[in-house]
């Protein structure tokens, strides 16, 4: 049914992925399915990380431990962007697409009064993706 699930992850908060996480691993098992974590990110400093590099490779230590944990083959895809805060939903949809991915998971949080006005990066992915979307709750 899916042959190549795609996992946001925001590094500073991967304490919350877990659930999603769990759920990404369930169902590549499932399904057979490669699983790609992707981050974004910015080219200044960061509090995650001090460049796109050491990033990159905190990312891939992320995607490793996740695959080992849970027994199955993870990769990772490392965005860099001048502005994440604005640039995330377009650097979401093109990863997508550029991977190949047909499910996306994505964590998410209950909805407040500001998501009835702007829509949340899970919302966004959903309206403008050709991939399914599991949209999990923390």
């Amino acid at each position: 049914m899916f042959t190549k699930i795609l996992v946001p992850v925001d590094l500073a908060h991967a304490e919350k992925m877990d659930k999603a996480v769990r759920v990404a691993s369930s169902l590549a098992q499932t399904y057979g399915a490669a699983l790609c974590f992707v981050g974004v990110s910015s080219d200044a400093p960061t509090s995650v990380a001090h460049s796109p590099d050491e990033f990159a490779q905190k990312l891939s230590a992320f995607a490793a431990d996740k695959g080992a944990a849970y027994g199955i083959a993870a990769v990772s895809e490392a965005v860099i962007v001048n502005d994440p805060a604005v640039e995330l939903n377009h650097a979401l949809d093109k990863t997508i697409d550029g991977v190949g991915a047909d499910l996306v998971v994505m964590a998410t949080h209950l909805p407040g009064v500001s998501d009835y006005i702007w829509a949340g990066h899970g919302a966004h992915v959903a309206a403008h993706s050709k991939a399914s979307v599991f949209l999990v709750r923390d």
